[in-house]
């Protein structure tokens, strides 16, 4: 198995602080079908998306204007042979300031290009984190998922 884990960033004119408060905003960017605490160290969440992906996220880590950790506890795919792929993958937003702006970098360690649904999820992860969580912390809105397909994959695996 490769060791790339998947990766994207972005930079903003906004702080750190509001990058923070953005993605812990997850019902603003990924999924208004969040059940649970999203902002809270030890809290957990559920996410799904139709018949298609379900899982259970622990916040793991919160370091306020730098870093947000999440461990995935549970998952689901009904459509990769291994339908567990994301469990015990994490998931890692680093924010940092260079100059007068600030990055945003997501890291879902444990996502490599050997796994079933690395196509699926980077296009999925690129949509949420450079468009809508981007968005969410440039405007104040984001673009999540309200339960209808958003990107290419997501149309084709809807039932």
């Amino acid at each position: 198995m490769t060791n790339h884990n998947f990766t994207t960033r972005f930079t903003v004119d906004q702080t750190p602080g509001a990058a923070f408060a953005a993605i812990n905003n997850v019902r603003g960017w990924w999924s208004e079908a969040i059940d649970g605490p999203t902002d809270t160290a030890g809290g957990e969440f559920d996410y799904h998306f139709q018949d298609v992906h379900r899982c259970k996220i622990r916040v793991t880590e919160l370091i306020p204007g730098k870093k947000v950790v999440w461990l995935v506890l549970d998952n689901y795919f009904s459509f990769t042979e291994d339908e567990t792929e994301w469990t015990g993958t994490q998931i890692v937003f680093d924010i940092s300031r260079s100059d007068d702006r600030t990055e945003v970098r997501l890291t879902h360690e444990g996502l490599v290009p050997d796994y079933e649904c690395y196509d699926a999820c980077s296009e999925g992860w690129s949509t949420y984190i450079n468009e809508s969580l981007r968005a969410l912390i440039e405007t104040g809105k984001g673009d999540p998922n309200v339960g209808d397909p958003m990107t290419k994959t997501e149309r084709a695996l809807a039932v």
